[in-house]
């Protein structure tokens, strides 16, 4: 643990930079496994930012009697766990209520579900304690430090932000025990039983996404990658497909047998002297993982509903059975609900927001 303190004028701030090791956080855990037991020694202050936020209580959601008791003090290194990751921003600190929510609401076995929070700010963890109380889940630091220095700009600002790269680095932040685990983005919720997308079979594979092969893949890259036979060599020998990086599940076994996060991370330095993208943390997954990846039915990821950069652009789902709505793109529900300009499927997300004192 890292203290850097800097001084200016008559006050003092203090910067915590921690990167989790593996040995910090395999201890073994208490009611709820938490990495920032020992904030209260850091003295972090609670952001002015947060005072915004009041979540009702969500109700208990116990196992189903198939399901079997589990032990409130269970350790994350439980087999029968079903691990999920999801980041917590403040600015999207809403959607990832409302997405754990509708997870725990459509499970039959949710006391099984174990989160794991991706945070750069350790004081929301106490806003998660006071909506789900029973909640199992762990909280990690993420310097964004780690990836400040590797980010390109984008084509919207809020793909800059460092937390978006968070997700390459689950394989070192959550404990070795953890060998799979589903990555949700906060813009979404589930409205089927999580463990049919834990039990997908990813075969040889390391991740398992829907794939989008009749979308024209060639747009997520520059002129200047595909005009490089450097670079354009990375997909001999498999046909590249779109998918999209905010629902996947991840082997973290063989990711960190085959050290994926260095080869994401160097295209991420690629990018920074040949600007071979303008789409944030999407394209180095697509550069390392696209046509080597597990398919899963689209129904796991009805996408886009956040429509594009056109203000007030709404969007239908695509044909077939829907397991999860994926607000991704520049619209978010919370934000059209609240400006009394919302699309006809963001009053399906608002079943599952929690914000606010009363129903």
């Amino acid at each position: 643990m890292l203290w850097i303190m800097r001084f200016s004028g008559f006050f003092t701030a203090a910067m915590l930079m921690i990167i989790l090791s593996p040995s910090l956080q395999s201890n073994p855990p208490a009611e709820a496994i938490r990495s920032t037991h020992l904030v209260k020694h850091l003295r972090l202050h609670r952001p002015d930012s947060l005072n915004r936020f009041s979540f009702r209580r969500a109700q208990a959601f116990p196992n189903a009697d198939e399901c079997g008791s589990v032990d409130s003090k269970i350790s994350v290194c439980d087999p029968n766990l079903v691990h999920v990751a999801i980041t917590l921003d403040v600015e999207y600190l809403r959607g990832s209520i409302a997405a754990v929510h509708s997870i725990l609401r459509h499970s039959p076995c949710p006391e099984s579900i174990f989160f794991h929070f991706l945070v750069s700010d350790t004081s929301l963890e106490t806003l998660v304690r006071s909506t789900f109380p029973l909640l199992k889940f762990k909280v990690y630091y993420f310097d964004p430090e780690i990836v400040r220095g590797l980010i390109s700009t984008s084509v919207r600002q809020a793909l800059e932000q460092p937390l978006n790269y968070a997700r390459n680095y689950l394989a070192d932040l959550l404990e070795p025990c953890v060998g799979r685990v589903i990555y949700l983005d906060s813009d979404l919720i589930v409205v089927d039983n999580i463990f049919k997308l834990w039990n997908t079979s990813l075969g040889s594979r390391t991740i398992g996404a829907p794939e989008y092969c009749h979308a024209n893949f060639t747009k997520y890259f520059t002129g200047r990658l595909w005009s490089d036979r450097r670079f354009t060599a990375t997909f001999d020998h498999r046909k590249p497909c779109y998918f999209n990086t905010g629902v996947m599940v991840i082997d973290l076994d063989r990711w960190r047998r085959v050290g994926y996060t260095e080869q994401i991370e160097r295209w991420m330095e690629i990018q920074k002297s040949h600007r071979i993208y303008e789409l944030g943390s999407l394209p180095p997954f697509l550069l390392v993982f696209a046509g080597h990846v597990a398919p899963i039915e689209h129904r796991w990821n009805q996408h886009g509903l956040g429509g594009d950069n056109v203000k007030g652009s709404c969007r239908d789902l695509h044909p077939g059975p829907v397991s999860l709505l994926h607000w991704s793109g520049s619209g978010k529900p919370w934000l059209r609900l609240d400006s009394n300009q919302p699309c006809e499927l963001d009053e399906q997300w608002a079943r599952y927001d929690l914000h606010g004192h009363s129903e």
